[in-house]
């Protein structure tokens, strides 16, 4: 993998008003389709201004850094989120705000990672992407990339408007660490069903001040401590005892966030409490999520939950799976005691849950 840095003509505006780093990762944004061989292909971003000629108005420097070869959304790693929060790192007092083209299929782990490892943002680090190729006469590249462009440019009082991680898609301004992916075919393909949207395009750009987050003026850090230690166990009726211990006993495992149905109920089954007993006695880390898109977990609130609260299984409030996931990747790349550990993980670090 090499970072290359593409120059755009004109790019240098004799006034400014704002300076944006877009940084394209992959994904369908940064498509085209080759005639000859009837395949996409990355396009080359030196010619941005030939396929978006929209942002020949916006009196913005604009600077593009691509990472080669382009990385399907799908491949995406811990070193892919490291490489993206370095160069946001490396770049942060020459630029305004930044724009990340990302594959969607895995944006909202990637907005989730990325707002755990850079702290104290005080300007908009914002992921897009698309669901038609930027080529395509009816893509949704361009709007999205427009839009999102614009809102990494917007200031208030000193910083970004949104000093935050977010994705922006159809309209829509998402807290990236609320947000799921949730359509395939449609350009509605985020919602994020338990915090407000931050802003909404239409025929001007309408921010909700009260749903973002307050700029901090605490000093901007990053993170890159990441523990890959962790899994995912969904629960579902049928689930047999090999299954579940099959996860729980993953060697060298210290993380598991689980799945569980409605308000964080699960089976009472005496050998799945049992497997969970002893994982945690273990030193095994679980958390409790729901499966609903919408709610929260409420550990206590049914006897099918109160076993999970009396065990110590962490209720997960109303967290997403990939906000949970990377939230404990990043929680247990700290290496901080067991106690200190878990209160993180039951804190608010990012506007990632609602207490």
């Amino acid at each position: 993998m090499k970072i290359v840095r593409v120059n755009i003509a004109p790019s240098a505006p004799q006034d400014p008003e704002a300076s944006i780093m877009i940084i394209y990762t992959g994904g369908t944004i940064g498509m085209v389709f080759d005639e000859e061989h009837k395949h996409l292909v990355p396009f080359n971003f030196s010619q941005i201004l030939q396929k978006v000629p929209e942002l020949r108005q916006f009196n913005y420097l604009l600077s593009v850094v691509s990472i080669e070869p382009a990385i399907d959304s799908s491949n995406v790693n811990l070193g892919d989120w490291m490489m993206m929060a370095r160069l946001v790192e490396e770049n942060y007092n020459d630029f305004d705000g930044f724009v990340i083209l990302h594959g969607t299929d895995t944006m909202a782990y990637s907005a989730s990672a990325l707002s755990y490892m850079l702290e104290n943002l005080q300007k908009p680090v914002i992921f897009t992407g698309a669901q038609v190729p930027i080529g395509r006469v009816r893509t949704d590249a361009r709007e999205n990339l427009i839009s999102a462009l614009q809102i990494a440019a917007t200031k208030h009082d000193g910083g970004g408007v949104v000093p935050e991680v977010c994705i922006y898609f159809h309209n829509l301004l998402l807290r990236g660490n609320r947000a799921k992916k949730v359509e395939s075919t449609q350009f509605s393909a985020f919602k994020s069903e338990n915090h407000p949207i931050l802003a909404k395009a239409g025929v001007n750009i309408d921010y909700y001040g009260t749903a973002i987050r307050r700029n901090t003026k605490k000093p901007f850090k990053a993170h890159y401590n990441l523990d890959y230690r962790v899994a995912i166990l969904k629960l579902f009726p049928g689930i047999t005892p090999q299954v579940v211990e099959s996860i729980l006993t993953t060697p060298e495992l210290r993380g598991v966030v689980m799945e569980t149905f409605g308000a964080g109920n699960a089976p009472t089954s005496a050998w799945l409490l049992d497997l969970l007993r002893d994982a945690i006695g273990r030193g095994l880390l679980i958390m409790n999520v729901s499966q609903c898109d919408e709610g929260r977990v409420d550990q206590g609130h049914y006897e099918t939950s109160r076993y999970l609260l009396e065990m110590g299984v962490i209720g997960g409030a109303d967290i997403t799976t990939e906000a949970a996931i990377t939230k404990m990747m990043f929680v247990l790349g700290q290496d901080l005691p067991t106690a200190k550990t878990i209160d993180l993980l039951m804190q608010d670090l990012r506007g990632e849950i609602t207490l």
